[in-house]
Order: C-alpha cells, then structure tokens, then sequence
C-alpha cells in the first residue's frame, strides 16, 4: 500500500554548517529556486545571534534516490547572511 502526503517531494534544502557544533537544517522546499528565495528569513528566524556567528557556510542539497532510500547531494554552498548592526541616532 503506498500513502502520499504531498504531491510532489520535497527534494531541496539548505543546511547551516558550524565551525564548533553540528549542521543544522535550515528550510526544505520543492526547489532549488524555492529554497534559494526563503532561506534568508528562515535564517533570521531559526538562529540566535550567537549562533549566526559561527556559522561558516550554508550548502543548498539535492535528495537522490528514492524517498525511504536515497542521500543528499551537495549542489552549492549558499550566500551567508552578514549580521547588520542597527545604528542608533543620538
């Protein structure tokens, strides 16, 4: 019996790579182009300041093979967020 929760797999992500812990998942999408345009705000919004220090890279990962048996496939390393600093007007 085969049960289908999406119509179309999620085949994309971008994964955080730290310098002093483990990855960390960022955002999962349908497409390269989907996850290249959300990872941004899901960056901001999943990591703390101090984490977003020491993250070194962000790689964009394709799944290959079938869904209970494949791998991700590094495709691209991703554009890492520079921190803004808020200027404050005396």
């Amino acid at each position: 019996m085969l049960i289908q929760t999406e119509s179309k797999a999620q085949g994309w992500r971008a994964v955080a790579v730290f310098d002093d812990r483990g990855d960390a998942l960022i955002f999962v999408g349908r497409s390269s182009t989907q996850v290249r345009q959300e990872y941004l705000e899901a960056f901001a919004e999943l990591l703390d300041d101090e984490e977003r220090e020491h993250v070194t890279a962000i790689q964009l990962q394709q799944w290959s093979g079938a869904p209970d048996a494949g791998r991700w496939n590094h495709k691209a390393n991703l554009k890492v967020p520079t921190p803004t600093k808020v200027r404050l007007a005396a």
